[in-house]
């Protein structure tokens, strides 16, 4: 990386544009493409794009479309926390690097847990109860891991209450203090809702959570109890704006049920960690974490948070899209999840989840797992102007916050995409879901053909020669195996050619194998 000298600026040998000179140049481009109203303004509109919730990309962003309010700078370690929480940023220690594991055997999961945890891994996701480890099994899944210096997150969908005090009894086994347990408990009724359609148990489950969330404020200030996963409303078809106004509205009414069993506003938003989605599209990612903070700010200000109290920073842990990962030709997933993994990083996530590239086949190998753990450094101060303008579809945020109870909240979702009817194309390929309140699974997960083999998908299988090449193939080894002479040097005698004949039936008068070279032999006396 090049340093210019202290004083050095290589703008000031340029001169200033100004935005009228900028519309004069686009006029002009598009009076030659036959536009009728191509002036001012109106030539800025043409060029702009309106992607999916009605967020409009503008085609030119300048330091005159930054928010001018003293009040909410942007920096770093400053509230609103555009651009982080801390003020030296990603700088100084980079993002948490978080590997998940989802292997049911604890054996299993441990030798992999440690190999990521030496190879440049931070952080564990594991899976415990239904889609992986078992819960009594934990301490041994766990084995040889520093709990004081590796947090350990869980995701135990409707176990999370007894997985939760397992780990926390893990900490008082291994004699870990209090204030150096790192790590989250995994809790998220209203996400398990959103994944299965079940509520039934949703009030217990809230009084549980909150139960669990008292206990760690109380005596592990380092592991958070709830997460706020947003990862369901993505994988059923929800856009960017309906991604955020979810989760900040399942963020709500989790502070709700905390505040109700006693604790502050800001102690309830330090237990609080959300989840969301990075894609491939590098720019709106970033927007969209960068969007979630201010908007998480301004809840907590409505909630009635002390102003500028880093305990109601929003914090983040990323995922790449599980809807982004393709079954066929699986290693290109690669590259779709580096360019998310590194929008995940300049959107100033917290901790970064990059799924190995065979995750939509099964359980990864070693090899995946390794390729999945990026190392990346923060190149970016911050973009956030995309959505600056409509920062989360604020009045969706309201909307689903004030609709009803919890479950049909939860409802909403999928029936505005319905009504909206500007979905993109790709989500409607797999089939059209209703507008239920289930969410249910990933809604653009390709189906299995019929007759394939899903073992075959991890090896490619290299490719058959036509027939015609095959059959000279077997012509050569023939020849070459009834001692033919062939032609190698300019001199050299031509190998005999093969008798005339249908194919697969002996030379005529030569016994043996079809395609045997006649041999000479001299006329008799």
């Amino acid at each position: 990386m090049t340093v210019l000298p202290d004083g050095l600026s290589l703008a000031d040998e340029f001169p200033d544009v100004t935005r009228d000179e900028w519309h004069r140049l686009v006029e002009g481009v598009l009076r030659k493409t036959g536009a009728s109203d191509a002036t001012g303004v109106h030539a800025e509109e043409a060029l702009a794009t309106e992607v999916e919730d009605g967020i409009t990309v503008r085609p030119l962003y300048t330091s005159e479309d930054a928010p001018q309010d003293p009040g909410h700078p942007g920096y770093p370690g400053f509230a609103p926390y555009l651009r982080g929480a801390r003020a030296a940023g990603s700088a100084v220690s980079g993002w948490d690097v978080r590997q998940r594991h989802a292997h049911p055997d604890a054996g299993t999961t441990n030798r992999a847990v440690l190999a990521d945890l030496e190879n440049g891994a931070g952080s564990v996701w594991l899976a415990v109860g239904e889609g992986g480890v078992a819960v009594d099994a934990l301490p041994e899944a766990l084995a040889g891991v520093y709990l004081d210096l590796a947090p350990v997150v869980l995701d135990a969908g409707p176990d999370f209450e007894a997985a939760g005090r397992a780990l926390l009894r893990l900490y008082a086994d291994r004699q870990v203090p209090p204030h150096a347990a790192l790590g989250n408990l995994g809790a998220d009724p209203l996400g398990l809702v959103a994944r299965t359609g079940r509520d039934a148990d949703l009030p217990a489950h809230l009084a549980a959570a909150a139960d669990l969330a008292v206990t760690c404020y109380r005596d592990h200030r380092g592991v958070r109890a709830l997460t706020v996963d947003a990862l369901p409303y993505h994988e059923a078809g929800g856009g960017v704006a309906q991604e955020l106004g979810c989760s900040l509205a399942a963020g709500v009414a989790y502070l709700r049920a905390l505040t109700g069993a006693g604790m502050t506003v800001e102690a309830a938003c330090a237990e609080l960690e959300f989840r969301y989605a990075a894609t491939a599209d590098q720019f709106t990612t970033t927007a969209k974490l960068r969007a979630a903070r201010r908007l998480w700010a301004r809840v907590a200000e409505a909630c009635g948070a002390s102003t500028g109290s880093a305990e109601t920073a929003q914090r983040q842990h990323a995922v790449t899209s599980p809807v982004m990962m393709t079954r066929r030709d699986p290693w290109v997933n690669m590259l779709r999840t580096t360019v998310a993994s590194l929008a995940a990083g300049v959107g100033g996530a917290d901790a970064v989840t990059v799924l190995p590239f065979d995750s939509a086949i099964g359980l990864p190998d070693d090899f995946a797992r390794r390729i999945a753990r990026p190392a990346l450094h923060d190149p970016a101060g911050g973009v956030g102007a995309g959505p600056g303008e409509r920062p989360g579809r604020w009045l969706l945020v309201r909307r689903i916050a004030d609709r009803g109870d919890l479950p049909r909240r939860v409802g909403l979702v999928p029936g505005d995409r319905a009504g909206r009817g500007t979905g993109r194309r790709p989500r409607l390929r797999a089939g059209a879901r209703p507008a239920g309140r289930h969410l249910g699974a990933p809604l653009a997960r390709p189906r299995q053909p019929q007759g394939a083999d899903h073992r075959r998908e991890r090896v490619p299988q290299p490719g058959r020669a036509a027939g015609p090449a095959r059959g000279r193939a077997r012509a050569v080894r023939r020849r070459a195996a009834a001692g033919a002479p062939r032609r190698g040097v300019r001199g050299a005698p031509r190998p005999l050619r093969r008798a005339a004949g249908r194919p697969g039936r002996p030379a005529p008068g030569v016994p043996g194998r079809a395609g045997t070279p006649r041999p000479c032999t001299p006329p008799a006396p």
